[in-house]
C-alpha cells in the first residue's frame, strides 16, 4: 500500500467525535460549503426563541389587565348598588338630615300658576 492511500482511509475512518473537539470537522470543505445554511438555521432558532418569548409577554399582560377589568367591574358594580341605595327616598332625606342643608320636605301638592297674556305682558 501506499502512503498516500493510508492516509486516505485514515480520514475515512476517523472518529467524529474526535473531529469536533480538535475542531477538523470545522475545516472540512462540506461544512464551509454549507456554512450560510447553517447560519440561517442558527438566525431561524433566535427567531423562533424571541417570538416565545414575546408571545409569553403577551400572555401575562392578557391576563393582567382581564384581572384589573375584574377588579374594575366588581367596583362599578359596588358602587352602582350604592349609588341606587342612595337614590331611594328615604335614604335621601336622611343624607339632607345629616347634612343640615336647611331643606324641609312638602307635604302639599304642587300648585298651578295660570297667568292671562295681559298679565305676562306687566310681568316683563
Amino acid at each position: 500500500m501506499n502512503k498516500s492511500e493510508d492516509k486516505k482511509e485514515a480520514k475515512k475512518k476517523s472518529n467524529p467525535v474526535v473531529d469536533v473537539l480538535t475542531g477538523r470537522l470545522l475545516s472540512q470543505d462540506a461544512v464551509i460549503k454549507h456554512l450560510p445554511y447553517l447560519l440561517f438555521m442558527v438566525f431561524l432558532g433566535i427567531v423562533y426563541i424571541a417570538n416565545g418569548y414575546l408571545a409569553e409577554s403577551s400572555v401575562r399582560k392578557i391576563n393582567k389587565l382581564q384581572n384589573q377589568i375584574k377588579e374594575l367591574r366588581s367596583e362599578q358594580i359596588s358602587i352602582k348598588s350604592e349609588l341606587n341605595n342612595t337614590i331611594i327616598e328615604s335614604e335621601l332625606k336622611e343624607i339632607i338630615s345629616e347634612r343640615e342643608m336647611g331643606l324641609v320636605e312638602s307635604f302639599e301638592p304642587p300648585k298651578k300658576i295660570t297667568l292671562e297674556e295681559s298679565e305676562m305682558e306687566d310681568i316683563n
